[in-house]
Parts: C-alpha cells; structure tokens; sequence
C-alpha cells in the first residue's frame, strides 16, 4: 500500500469527493497510473478556487482507491479527463503550516511549497498518517 499526496483547488476537490472520482494532474492520466486498489490519497489545495482563487494552504480530502485502473469520461467534446474511483472519508479541511517542520516529505522548511508543485507526491506512512490523524479528528468551527 503507498500513500500520495495530489494538489488541486478546493472546488475541483469538492466536485470529485462529492462524486467519489479522483483527478490529478487536470485529468492526465499518467500520475492515475501510480495508483493501485487500496492506496490512499490525500488532496492538498494551495487555492479555494481554480480560476482567480484565493490562498487556502489546507489539506482538503482524504480517501482509498477501489478501482484497479484509471478509466476516461467525457466532461465535453474537448476535455476527456482520466479518473479514479475513491472511497472519500469524512474529514475536516486541515491547515498545512502548522504541520510543516513535523512533515518527511517536506525536506526545506523554508521552500515547502516548492514539494508540491509537482502536483502528485508519493509520501511515507508516517506523513500519512500524521495528516490523517489530524483531518479526521478535528472539529471544524
């Protein structure tokens, strides 16, 4: 089992939790690739919206792979996105800041949003399990 980390605005986030579908990379399919049956994943936007958004910095959505390939839909004759089907959890939008020094993944402190402009990071159990801890413990206000 392998955990990852995809960054996408909270609408998209939004939209693919609420339709159990999980998009990377604004519907490529090679990083739905690196997905197998039962690997988690944990969605991180840096915005609340993807055009003209505002800084949001949260960890957003938190859920497993059921499926066992990536599989294509038609969202209009000109954007034919790659997806996954995900088994989201309940949880709470959790900021990132304060988990920055206590996170593996993010090797300078200083630059850690230079680690996830890659968009699709595969992290440790560890992160993995500290992030989930926390966004499916705290209560939201």
């Amino acid at each position: 089992m392998k955990y990852y980390i995809i960054v996408a605005s909270k609408d998209h986030v939004t939209i693919g939790k609420e339709n159990g579908f999980a998009q990377a990379g604004h519907g490529k399919k090679t990083q739905l690739n690196k997905l197998k049956k039962n690997d988690w994943i944990i969605y991180y936007s840096s915005k609340d919206k993807y055009k003209d958004g505002k800084v949001y910095q949260k960890f957003t959505a938190i859920g497993q792979v059921i499926d066992n390939e990536p599989y294509q839909v038609t969202v209009n004759p000109d954007f034919k996105p790659w997806r996954r089907n995900i088994d989201f959890n309940s949880s709470n939008d959790l900021e990132i800041r304060p988990l920055i020094n206590e996170l593996e993944f993010i090797r300078n402190k200083k630059k850690w949003g230079m680690h996830l402009m890659a968009g699709f990071i595969e992290i440790g159990k560890t992160d993995f399990e500290k992030i989930a801890t926390e966004m499916l413990t705290k209560k939201t206000n």
